[in-house]
């Protein structure tokens, strides 16, 4: 058996270097397809017999991206973009986007135009979903999906084929679960940056195979004696709390993550794909079941309550709200999170601004040493 330490720095290779994934499946003869997030189902690119990987740009300051998206777009958009017109994202053969709010509406036509040599497959998930006929509405959007896919896979997609991924996928959410409730037991070897690097490789590699590791990873850390830590225990919320040097902070002054509300981490894997008899309604079910998250609407958001509850469950010393700049859901629901936590809770909250194109966090520094030293 590997030791975790070895394990732990192949998720972190991975999240690290996801060219160096892609050219591996093209190297493979596999067919790629580039997925933007959030909750975008990847089943039926799975089921099509290639390769889903997560378009969740990075840490770049854009030089061409501004010709279409303004400097008021979130930076993951922007630096999509970026990466898409100069050619970092070559190699995929398609992109698959869902429009969750103004800026992927924006966005979509910003592709189209600027990043000719990959077509992007677009669809609309209901944001009433409370009207009886949303999920017929997304199950029709899906088989839209599924028809674009399908050009691009060059073989149909069938509903067999569907349920077989929809088994993957559900397997994989039951082991990233089974991974996040072992590693708090385990502070000491899953930081805050090699967490999160777990969580993030899943976005470049085939469910099935990130599963297989990830059972490594947690036979491996049964093995290992549970740690008692010492250190400040946080939940972190949010779109995504990259990049790594701000999550190394968080290890210099002894913070440990313990739970999280991240939509590129945890709020996936909150709900399953119910069974039933359509593969596609399955699908369209769990989008109506998923609560929660600032991009899935909801009349009384149920998120403050998700991140109280896991506060306590974790006796975590505070909220670190991780706020995307420009990014309006997360914006519009930050002001009642952050009370409703405080206020309602007594749970300790701070508040610190992602933005990809910032290279400087000193600002994040000062606040994380100040609530390390907090009584």
């Amino acid at each position: 058996m590997r030791d975790v330490k070895e394990i732990l720095a192949e998720f972190k290779d991975i999240a690290d270097n996801p060219r160096k994934q892609l050219d591996k499946y093209l190297a493979q003869g596999k067919k790629v397809v580039g997925v933007f997030p959030v909750y975008t189902p990847e089943e039926l690119v799975h089921a099509a017999g290639m390769i889903p990987m997560g378009l969740w740009g990075g840490q770049i300051t854009p030089t061409v991206a501004g010709k279409y998206n303004p400097i008021y777009t979130c930076s993951i958009m922007r630096s999509c973009l970026e990466y898409g017109m100069t050619g970092i994202y070559k190699g995929i053969c398609c992109a698959v986007m869902p429009i969750l709010c103004d800026t992927f509406r924006g966005m979509s036509s910003a592709w189209r135009v600027g990043v000719k040599d990959i077509p992007l497959a677009a669809f609309v998930p209901p944001q009433n979903r409370t009207d009886p006929d949303a999920g017929e509405f997304l199950v029709e959007e899906y088989k839209s999906l599924a028809a674009h896919i399908e050009k691009y896979a060059g073989a149909s997609i069938k509903p067999e084929n569907i349920e077989k991924s929809i088994a993957v996928y559900n397997e994989h959410t039951n082991m990233v679960r089974e991974f996040l409730a072992v590693s708090v037991k385990h502070l000491d070897l899953v930081t805050p940056t090699l967490r999160h690097a777990v969580m993030k490789s899943a976005t470049f590699m085939e469910k099935g195979e990130h599963t297989a590791l990830l059972r490594e990873l947690v036979e491996a850390l049964n093995a290992e004696p549970e740690c008692e830590w010492q250190g400040k225990k946080v939940i972190l919320s949010g779109i995504t709390a990259e990049p790594d040097e701000l999550l190394g902070i968080l290890e210099e002054n002894k913070i440990a993550v313990v739970g999280d509300d991240l939509a590129q981490e945890s709020r996936q894997y909150r709900t399953l794909i119910p069974g039933g008899a359509d593969p596609y309604a399955q699908l369209a079910q769990q989008w109506l079941e998923r609560r929660g998250c600032s991009t899935v609407h909801e009349v009384r958001t149920s998120r403050g309550d998700i991140l109280v509850a896991m506060a306590q469950e974790y006796k975590a010393d505070g909220v670190l709200f991780c706020l995307m700049r420009f990014c309006d859901v997360e914006e519009y629901e930050y002001p009642f999170l952050s009370e409703y936590v405080e206020n309602n809770a007594k749970i300790p909250s701070i508040c610190i601004e992602i933005d990809q194109s910032t290279q400087n966090n000193e600002q994040s520094r000062t606040k994380l040493q100040s609530f390390a030293e907090m009584n």
